[in-house]
């Protein structure tokens, strides 16, 4: 079956999926970070979180349909899982199964995480944010509207943002680290030797 809606929707599917796959990575990172306000405590970003994340498989969901749908090139469904097992440009489409595959264990194993124990659990999770780079050079690679001067700027919001969230959950730890330096060494220095000298 081949239909321009079909070509049209995996285009679309796939931009969207992009933009929440980055949302719920730059969630991901402020979750694991602790991130809490008045207005929006911790299990409130963890809320959302999880929602942006359900709603971005969902896009994913569709865009792996429609790809496999659309009988204008063949893909295949074993290559949904496969990597590199679609004799269409084999290495991008490749990429994306990977991106797909390190998703599914994240998710599988979130639903299975009462059972699985927490330095497990964190193992894999940390598998999302390989996912997202690994799925976004599979949208760089097989997007035909990668040329297009908004969907470039799009790209290079998504990157920044990440880049953005990860330096600063890098820059908030290393002064969560400092604080409890500081604490540790009030609590233990010796009568008369200033904080300064021992936090140095």
């Amino acid at each position: 079956m081949s239909s321009p809606v079909l070509w049209y929707a995996t285009r679309a599917t796939g931009l969207v999926a992009v933009v929440l796959l980055t949302a719920t990575t730059v969630l991901g990172v402020l979750v694991a970070n602790r991130l809490s306000t008045r207005r929006w405590p911790g299990f409130a970003w963890q809320d959302i979180h999880r929602g942006v994340s359900l709603i971005a498989m969902a896009f994913l969901a569709g865009h792996v349909a429609t790809s496999v749908m659309d009988s204008y090139v063949h893909i295949g469904w074993a290559a949904v899982v496969v990597p590199f097992a679609s004799d269409y440009r084999r290495a991008w489409v490749g990429l994306g199964t990977i991106g797909l595959d390190l998703l599914l264990a994240v998710a599988v194993t979130s639903v299975l995480r009462h059972r699985l124990g927490a330095r497990t659990w964190r193992a894999v999770h940390w598998l999302a944010y390989v996912s997202w780079p690994v799925g976004l050079a599979h949208a760089f690679g097989m997007g035909t509207d990668m040329h297009s001067s908004w969907v470039i700027a799009l790209s290079i919001a998504c990157v920044a943002a990440v880049v953005a969230a990860a330096l600063w959950r890098l820059s908030a730890g290393a002064v969560r680290q400092r604080r409890t330096l500081v604490v540790h060494g009030v609590r233990h220095r010796p009568l008369g030797v200033p904080v300064k000298h021992l936090s140095a």
